[in-house]
């Protein structure tokens, strides 16, 4: 997992910058590890309902890390930053999530797109909002995939988790964050089956 730029964080070992977690872990490496194993394991399970709103995916996050973080589907505490690039500050995440969602729900959650093209330019543009925001101390990223998988379903559309490329979607994010949607527009293009 790639590291943050953080203010002072309570969520870290003192000292560190290892997440405080369930299993004590205090090694980087053992605690992404034992993430990507609780992700794993959460993910054969269905997702919880919801109405695809921000309380949803707040649920949706807790689901996937309540083995691994007290927190999980709590929006983030600290100012945080990747690359130097600070995502949005806690005391508007609430706002900004919930505002984002709304615009979902008023775009039916894009199940009316009229192309791939054109669910692909929408799904880019709010999955980049979401980034934007970072709304939790660790698994956006994942978290953001799985919106995006919904979305499709929603869409009538099927994401192929073999046509992913990782560091592709990660620099179609890095450039959406910069206000370049293109490069996310394609990542999303492509996943689809």
């Amino acid at each position: 997992m790639s590291r943050y730029d953080v203010t002072e964080d309570p969520l870290c070992y003192p000292g560190t910058n290892v997440l405080r977690n369930k299993a004590e872990l205090t090694d980087q490496d053992e605690l992404d590890q034992f993430e990507q194993l609780m992700f794993l394991t959460r993910s054969e399970e269905p997702l919880p309902e919801g109405a695809l709103d921000y309380a949803h995916y707040r649920a949706i996050h807790h689901h996937f890390f309540q083995d691994v973080y007290t927190w999980a589907g709590q929006p983030r505490q600290v100012r945080t930053a990747k690359g130097g690039n600070w995502f949005c500050y806690p005391e508007y995440i609430d706002a900004e999530m919930n505002r984002i969602f709304r615009e979902l729900s008023e775009e039916n959650h894009l199940a009316d797109t009229s192309s791939l093209q054109d669910f692909a330019e929408h799904a880019a543009h709010h999955i980049a909002d979401i980034n934007a925001v970072h709304p939790f101390r660790e698994g956006n990223g994942r978290c953001q995939l799985i919106l995006l998988d919904i979305l499709m379903q929603v869409a009538g559309l099927e994401m192929i988790e073999e046509n992913i490329e990782e560091d592709e979607l990660m620099n179609a994010m890095i450039s959406s964050f910069a206000g370049d949607e293109a490069p996310l527009v394609n990542a999303i293009i492509k996943m689809v089956g």
